[in-house]
């Protein structure tokens, strides 16, 4: 089919305003947040329905046309980016941006897979329920794109990652048949969990354009606190104190370096460091309850004993709405300054929570002896085990020398996680940044089964070609 003939075609489905080809307006959909990848598209296609999108893959099924889906482009690994030498077209859901339905007896929501998940958390909040995922990029991921890459965030400790808060979902598959799969019920047990196969597929098995989420009970208190601490290994031993002592209130651990803390004072305007005196590492702590109570007095005495073990030399403790969130930027920003300090070397990694003061010394001496002079800025979700292990270059280095090292770094920080029983993608994904890696670190057998998944439900290999496998 020539590009003029599909052209024609999409408009006839979505409409003439919906079916983009201007060479400056599909630019934002070319190319992802870090600048990894920078694809070639045949047209950008925006339906408006689940009924379009399913029309649009009829399309291409029929004429042999890849699709690459996209929700609101900010993921990290590629898996939202067309290959440059394989011409696709990309299916953005950003006009599916209704919320369905809220159902405040059952705990639901139901939503198109466009809307933003600051969107739906507000939508819950209005209704006095909480959905629990939380990212920097809220404001403008979507619902789609979180089930597609099966987001975690700073709530998992709490509340587990998307695979958790989905229980139905609607898909368009790549022939262009719906599976109507938006139920509500908590329990149903019959036959296969179709909705898991597509969580987490990145596009690769099928367009999820609709979604039933779990809410929860809006918190009625939060205490947050700022730490600092001698090591990692403190950090773990606080983390065991909290959830031992406090149990199911703990809902976010996260933790950093002082360079972390660093990068964030110098480059994020507002900031500022909330101790008095440096410290080697940093945890941000939050605990949430949906009944008044005496949780900050809990925590407090908790903290207490945390100090007269060593665990915590000095915290700060969240006063008011304002200084949450000064502590909240603190952490946020951490992900975006990076990039001011030049070349930035990047995983996102899992491991036993009681091997993550391991992971960090091995990582840093075996990538330090790599590159003399490298700036390790490891950060993250010490609660649920995932870290955000990247590496800044030397101070002067050049940056595309430094870059080019990505490989020789991934290896010895994924030789370093995989002898500890880790992953090497714990929430972003695969995408095409670690499609190499893949069958190196995952089972044979499991690498079948995910293949022979492909073939039975895309056997053209139509949908987001090069992800994943």
């Amino acid at each position: 089919m020539d590009n003029e003939a599909l052209i024609d075609a999409l408009k006839a489905i979505v409409g003439a305003n919906a079916v983009v080809t201007a060479h400056e307006d599909m630019e934002p959909y070319l190319h992802e947040p870090r600048g990894l990848f920078h694809g070639t598209t045949r047209a950008i296609v925006r339906p408006g329905s689940t009924e379009e999108v399913a029309a649009v893959m009829r399309l291409a099924q029929e004429h042999g046309i890849a699709v690459v889906p996209q929700g609101g482009n900010t993921g990290l690994v590629g898996g939202q980016t067309p290959e440059a030498n394989h011409p696709a077209i990309i299916l953005s859901l950003q006009r599916l941006d209704r919320i369905r339905e809220v159902d405040v007896l059952t705990d639901t929501m139901t939503v198109d897979a466009g809307v933003t998940l600051l969107k739906a958390q507000d939508a819950a909040s209005a209704v006095d329920r909480l959905f629990p995922l939380s990212l920097a990029s809220e404001g403008s991921c979507t619902i789609g794109g979180n089930i597609a890459t099966n987001a975690g965030g700073t709530a998992v400790l709490a509340y587990g990652n998307m695979r958790d808060l989905v229980l139905g979902l609607e898909v368009v598959l790549a022939d262009g048949r719906v599976l109507n799969g938006l139920g509500k019920l908590r329990k149903d047990n019959t036959g296969y969990d179709l909705k898991s196969l597509f969580i987490g597929s990145e596009g690769t098995l099928g367009i999820v354009t609709g979604a039933v989420l779990k809410l929860f009970p809006l918190p009625r208190q939060r205490v947050t606190v700022f730490c600092g601490m001698p090591s990692p290994e403190a950090a773990v031993a606080l983390l065991a104190k909290i959830k031992s002592e406090i149990g199911a209130s703990l809902t976010t651990f996260e933790f950093m370096s002082r360079f972390g803390l660093e990068l964030v004072l110098r480059h994020a305007p507002g900031t500022r460091d909330p101790l008095a005196d440096a410290h080697p590492w940093y945890a941000l702590i939050e605990l949430s309850s949906q009944i008044e109570g005496d949780l900050d007095a809990r925590f407090e005495h908790c903290l207490g004993a945390a100090f007269e073990e060593g665990l915590v030399a000095d915290a700060a403790l969240a006063a008011s709405l304002d200084q949450r969130q000064d502590l909240w930027k603190l952490r946020e920003a951490l992900s975006e300054v990076q990039g001011r300090e030049g070349g930035s070397i990047k995983h996102d990694v899992s491991v036993p929570i009681a091997a993550i003061p391991t992971l960090i010394s091995e990582a840093n001496t075996a990538v330090e002896a790599l590159i003399p002079g490298v700036r390790p800025v490891p950060f993250g979700h010490l609660g649920d085990g995932n870290v955000h292990f990247n590496f800044s270059q030397p101070v002067g280095a050049d940056k595309q020398a430094f870059l080019d090292r990505w490989d020789e770094v991934n290896a010895l920080v994924h030789g370093v996680v995989l002898k500890l029983g880790g992953s090497i993608s714990a929430e972003h994904g695969i995408g095409r940044l670690k499609r190499a890696a893949l069958p190196r670190v995952k089972d044979p057998v499991a690498m079948d089964l995910m293949r022979s998944l492909k073939t039975a439900l895309d056997p053209k290999n139509l949908l987001n070609p090069g992800v994943i496998l």
